[in-house]
């Protein structure tokens, strides 16, 4: 079975019978499935994004593809919900709901709020199936960037625009320092995993489903500065890795663990270092220069792209050729 197929399970039988019958090769490169109400069937691939036909295959043109009704929207729900939508209203103030197999599922529609705050989502009308994709190995081509000669793993931020890999990155760099680079001089590490998003890990009720290392911890659908302090406090982690940082307490909390001798390893949106300075949040850090190692992503060469690695402390480019 598909990485796939394990989401088209989760789909009503005429999506799932539409997708199914997609050719081999754009299953494999498939990295959303976009459901809306009233709009064509729309399917994110690595080279782009393509639409639909009922008869399950691909077209250019949106209005040759499956028109989602009122009908679709209902049965999906009750399939990522397991028919009690009440059960995970929790989730659902987060606008994703975290699928078995690591996947995730973002929700739209209309919001209640209460005293500022989301509390719901009500009348749903649209659904973006995110594949999750454990691609191990992909950290090795970073890895003698980011440790030392004395086999020390350098505070490292990894940077990149949307849909370029950053947390498959990410994911592959935990897993390798816990189980530990003997060919770098690295002995296995205890990582500590502040998953806020449920994309790292990709826990399905608190169990990772992806290959995250044996010295592992995680805490799942937490926010990111309030999962370092606890983690620090009571997991003893030598790393502490975490996506998408931005707000000033996850910098606030970034600069504890540095100050602490915890190795941070984390992830920005941005396409450049250039962008990232002119955000108040994270000018502290550039400041500081509390950053070692920074690798930019992106797509020249196809998702996933190194296109520079750059020294913190020096702000230099260390040659790296684009792989």
């Amino acid at each position: 079975m598909s990485v796939l197929d394990e989401v088209l399970n989760l789909l009503p039988l005429n999506l799932r019978q539409m997708l199914s019958a997609l050719p081999a090769a754009v299953k494999e490169t498939a990295e959303e499935i976009r459901i809306r109400q009233g709009r064509p069937l729309m399917l994110g691939l690595a080279q782009g994004d393509c639409y639909i036909t009922e008869g399950g295959t691909v077209t250019a043109s949106p209005g040759e593809a499956y028109v989602i009704n009122s009908v679709d929207v209902e049965r999906v729900t009750q399939l990522v919900s397991r028919s009690s939508i009440y059960a995970l209203e929790e989730e659902l103030r987060n606008g994703f709901i975290t699928l078995p197999g690591g996947h995730r599922v973002g929700i739209t529609g209309k919001v209640l709020t209460e005293q500022g705050r989301v509390k719901n989502i009500k009348y749903i009308s649209g659904f973006n199936f995110r594949i999750s994709r454990a691609l191990v190995g992909v950290a090795d081509k970073v890895l003698p960037y980011l440790i030392s000669p004395e086999g020390r793993f350098y505070h490292t931020m990894l940077v990149s625009p949307p849909r370029c890999g950053k947390t498959t990155l990410l994911r592959d760099l935990v897993r390798r320092l816990s189980e530990g680079v003997p060919e770098l001089g690295l002995p296995g590490m205890t990582v500590g995993v502040v998953d806020e998003r449920s994309e790292i890990a990709g826990c399905y009720r608190g169990v990772p489903q992806r290959d995250i290392g044996p010295r592992t911890d995680v805490l799942d659908a937490c926010p990111k500065a309030a999962g370092m302090m606890m983690l620090l406090r009571s997991m003893g982690p030598q790393v502490i890795a975490t996506d998408e940082i931005g707000r000033p307490e996850d910098i606030a909390a970034l600069e504890e663990m540095v100050n602490a001798g915890v190795k941070v390893l984390t992830t920005v949106h941005g396409a450049s270092l250039e962008e990232l300075t002119d955000r108040p949040a994270l000018q502290y850090l550039f400041q500081i220069k509390a950053i070692q190692r920074f690798v930019i992503l992106g797509r020249s060469k196809g998702v996933g792209t190194i296109e520079d690695i750059i020294d913190g402390r020096s702000m230099r480019s260390l040659g790296v050729k684009k792989c």
